[in-house]
């Protein structure tokens, strides 16, 4: 059975989508829910799953002390899924090629520190981009430039408004990151 941590900051739609996809796995369990947000959404959203959840500091991220934890719940991969903070070298070195992130943008563009959510969909949206998408990639010691392991994308029309953007990514991140996430756990990558 490999044990999935998924680190979330806010709402958790993703965290809740992966979930929910892997409820009935025989191979794959969601262990462990990780946040640095007190009122984070993400653990109202999944209080009826009886998944545990850790709330902890940027100085316990840091410290070692989320290390410590994850390697107390006997965690084999880590899932950023709206995660903020960045993922301190020690933990990376732990989990070499074992943790993820999803970004809302088909990176190299609109990365780096500062650039999540509505943020990016905002740069796509002034830049009057005719695609976006989503890049799914391990992560490594920089924001976001990690080794690229998927990327979907999907055109937009000329009068597409903000929330237009924001929506058709979303839909591209709840069809794509649980069955990306199956496919690295199985080994079929």
């Amino acid at each position: 059975m490999k044990k999935v941590a998924i680190f979330a900051s806010g709402n958790g739609s993703n965290a809740e989508n992966i979930i929910k996809y892997f409820i009935r796995s025989s191979s794959i369990k969601i262990n462990l829910i990780v946040t640095n947000n007190p009122n984070a959404k993400v653990l109202e959203r999944i209080k009826n799953y009886n998944i545990t959840t850790k709330v902890f500091s940027k100085q316990d991220l840091e410290s070692g002390k989320v290390l410590n934890a994850l390697q107390l719940h006997k965690i084999n991969f880590i899932v950023l899924a709206g995660f903020l903070l960045k993922i301190p070298e020690e933990m990376i070195a732990n989990y070499d090629k074992k943790i993820i992130n999803i970004h809302p943008s088909l990176l190299p563009l609109y990365g780096g520190k500062g650039m999540y959510g509505r943020h990016i969909h905002k740069k796509v949206f002034e830049s009057k981009d005719d695609k976006t998408g989503i890049t799914i990639h391990f992560v490594n010691k920089n924001y976001d430039e990690g080794d690229i392991i998927f990327q979907a994308k999907c055109q937009l029309p000329k009068n597409v408004t903000l929330k237009g953007i924001q929506k058709k990514v979303h839909k591209l991140e709840l069809n794509f990151f649980p069955r990306i996430i199956e496919s690295l756990l199985n080994g079929d990558n």
